[in-house]
């Protein structure tokens, strides 16, 4: 009996954290809200030199190694990746009208006038998604970052559209909200 009762916790452990994880609604638009990241991130980057990886000497004192350019290195994608699921915790979803609900960037969680539990919810929410979203697509997102494929202003398309196919090619262009943009008695 003690075996049948454990299964059943189990399984419905197992049921709500599934429902967690697919837990949005609008994935188009969470996506969007990542890839906004992800572009920040990128168009933030400051220039980077070369990376000397010649630390070996020859028999004649002559450094052996490989010169690397930063922009198609693993360290660039290390960099611009990690931690962007963490960053989406500071995302929440806010209601611009009865039918319709767009992600924000909160800068303070002090300022903000909606529910703060439910607001703490929703951001799990889209970290979770963005860490489901990122072991799906990673190896593909970062062979195209290191091409120069991915750049300021396409990341949403790669992203949302090619990659993760979230948003169909016809569908608005759903665009997250940085509380910046919006005046300060709002959040």
């Amino acid at each position: 009996m003690a075996d049948f009762n454990l299964k059943k916790i189990l399984l419905i452990t197992v049921a709500i954290f599934s429902v967690a994880a697919y837990g949005i609604d609008d994935k188009c638009a969470a996506c969007n809200a990542i890839a906004e990241e992800l572009e920040r991130g990128l168009s933030n980057e400051k220039p980077r030199n070369h990376l000397d990886m010649r630390h070996r000497l020859d028999s004649k004192g002559q450094r052996q190694g490989k010169l690397i350019d930063y922009r198609v290195s693993e360290l660039r994608v290390v960099e611009l990746l990690d931690g962007l699921c963490d960053k989406m915790q500071d995302y929440t979803l806010e209601k611009v009208d009865s039918s319709r609900q767009v992600w924000v960037k909160v800068n303070n969680w002090d300022n903000l006038k909606s529910n703060k539990q439910e607001a703490r919810a929703y951001s799990k929410d889209i970290s979770t998604f963005c860490g489901r979203l990122l072991e799906e697509t990673e190896d593909e997102l970062s062979e195209l970052i290191k091409k120069g494929s991915v750049k300021v202003g396409e990341v949403s398309k790669v992203v949302c559209q090619d990659l993760g196919r979230y948003c169909s090619q016809t569908s608005g262009n759903k665009k997250a909200v940085d509380d910046d943009d919006t005046p300060d008695d709002e959040l």
